[in-house]
């Protein structure tokens, strides 16, 4: 016997076990009249209805639905009402510039965009034949009753999801049914997931589709703590309010929390209880070990991108590593990890990264020239260089990040790594610039605390734990560092000025 995948089995299974268990705290403060506590049989009737609602429409099968949110209630509740009945959920960075939006609801060619309060003034200047703000028309958006029913297609796009594009047009990942319940069933199954966890969204739901946590969680009868404006001291304060067990953010926002808990009054919330899954950079060892310490939170790491729904390996702590030192627990923790189940992972001659699994994209929309390059192989080529010993994969660097210097490569990762073990670094992006003597100069660009901080000083400290080839050999003093809207490094834009009339960056 063969059932198609569909994202809607998870809350199916919500509605079915856990009906009258509060499944959704919607965020208290917003611009549009917060949902409250939302038990599971309510969140399937906002489902169906806003389902309905796109019958109504005439939006059909595979017809495209952009979002544009902050972590809401309402949101969460699409990633269901949406593509558990075949239409494919098109989930916008709602910190993109309203031309950037614009691109992506004309590329997916999607008919309705569903707007944040916030972003009502959008509706003005962005064509899409059916708009609507998120709270203003709930009447309408979750008006309905008795949605068609959909058979069911595991391999059809259920949601479209734009890369952040650093360098070019973003482009439109395809995840499929298929992908999506498998991701969110294995990141449940290495992450521990249960009915008696408590999860904070801290993490966008608009990236990755959360990484798969909407799903996760719901088809387990966990409860969503939907938090909207990310701060330190605000998550601390949820975590103890709510109970909370378990977050995932990238490390600006464990930083968040360190910097909140050195001024916490009392014990801090979730110590020995919460786990925090990471991703997005690799942390320095040294914020791994203050988490651990400082929190009291079980670090966990994870590695994947969009394109692979994301989950394709987590690093989390094992009973081999019992008895060893923290600070080597914290080292081994910082590895991008162990594939998980049902994924493969090889390094080609290159270096480069690539992937194996039943969660990697289905395609780029409308752009087959990506898609064949991006799944050369029957392997998904991340783009990303690293090294694969002992179960275990490494990140080295980005592949264009690499820096060959005197014919030794070095990975950029690394030295940040060392450089932010310094008290006075707050952030560090470690670059390569031409040289005519060495091919490529070892640079550091460097924001600090304020504390003073020298160029020699920082290089000192850079040799005590780096072989000379690999310290800066030239260090650079900013306020901040270029990122996108999803908080992703733009490195690009700290080597413009370096590599600027040359006709390619490497040296």
């Amino acid at each position: 016997m063969f059932y198609p995948m569909n994202v809607k089995d998870f809350l199916d299974r919500a509605e079915t076990v856990y009906p009258d268990r509060i499944g959704i705290v919607d965020e208290p403060v917003q611009p549009a009249a917060s949902l409250g506590e939302l038990s599971y049989r309510r969140v399937a009737e906002l489902a169906r209805a806003q389902a309905s609602w796109l019958d109504d429409l005439g939006v059909p099968v595979g017809g495209r639905v952009a979002i544009v949110s902050h972590n809401s209630a309402r949101l969460l509740v699409s990633f269901f009402g949406v593509s558990g009945w075949g239409r494919v959920l098109v989930p916008i960075n709602f910190r993109l510039s309203a031309a950037e939006i614009s691109y992506i609801v004309g590329h997916s060619g999607s008919q309705v965009l569903l707007l944040d309060p916030d972003l009502a003034h959008l509706a003005d200047s962005i064509e899409c034949a059916h708009i609507a703000i998120l709270g203003e028309s709930d009447s309408t958006v979750f008006g309905g009753s008795s949605p068609r029913a959909w058979q069911g297609d595991e391999g059809a796009t259920a949601t479209l999801n734009y890369t952040s594009g650093t360098t070019a047009r973003p482009k439109g990942v395809q995840l499929t049914h298929r992908n999506l319940w498998l991701n969110a069933t294995t990141f449940a199954l290495h992450g521990g997931l249960s009915d008696q966890d408590v999860y904070l969204h801290t993490l966008p739901m608009f990236h990755a589709n959360g990484w798969g946590m909407p799903y996760g969680v719901t088809g387990l009868g966990g409860r969503h703590i939907v938090l909207r404006q990310i701060d330190g001291a605000e998550i601390l304060r949820r975590i103890q309010l709510h109970g909370v067990t378990f977050l995932c953010a990238a490390p600006a926002v464990v930083s968040m929390a360190l910097d909140a808990a050195a001024q916490w009054d009392g014990d801090i919330p979730g110590r020995d209880r919460v786990r925090i899954i990471v991703a997005g950079a690799p942390p320095p060892t040294r914020t791994i070990e203050r988490v651990r310490a400082e929190l009291g939170w079980e670090f966990i790491q994870i590695y994947g991108l969009t394109e692979t729904s994301p989950l394709l390996t987590m690093s989390r702590m094992r009973a081999e590593w019992v008895d060893l030192d923290p600070h080597e627990q914290a080292r081994l923790l910082g590895r991008a990890g162990a594939p998980t189940l049902g994924v493969r992972i090889s390094i080609d001659d290159g270096g480069e990264v690539l992937a194996q699994s039943n969660h990697n994209l289905d395609a780029y929309w409308e752009n087959p020239t990506a898609t064949a390059e991006a799944q050369d192989g029957d392997w998904f080529h991340t783009g990303d260089g690293g090294t694969f010993s002992d179960g275990y994969l490494t990140i080295a660097d980005r592949k264009k990040d690499v820096i060959i210097t005197g014919g030794e490569n070095v990975s950029s990762i690394e030295v940040e790594d060392v450089l932010n073990s310094h008290e006075a670094v707050r952030e560090v992006a470690v670059i390569g610039i031409p040289d005519e003597k060495w091919g490529e100069l070892v640079t550091a660009i460097v924001v600090t605390d304020g504390r003073p901080l020298s160029e020699s000083e920082l290089i000192g400290h850079c040799r005590a734990s780096l072989a000379g080839y690999k310290c800066p050999k030239k260090i650079e003093f900013v306020d901040s560092l270029p990122r996108t809207a999803t908080g992703k490094l733009q490195k690009f834009k700290l080597r413009e000025p370096y590599w600027q009339g040359l006709d390619r960056q490497v040296n």
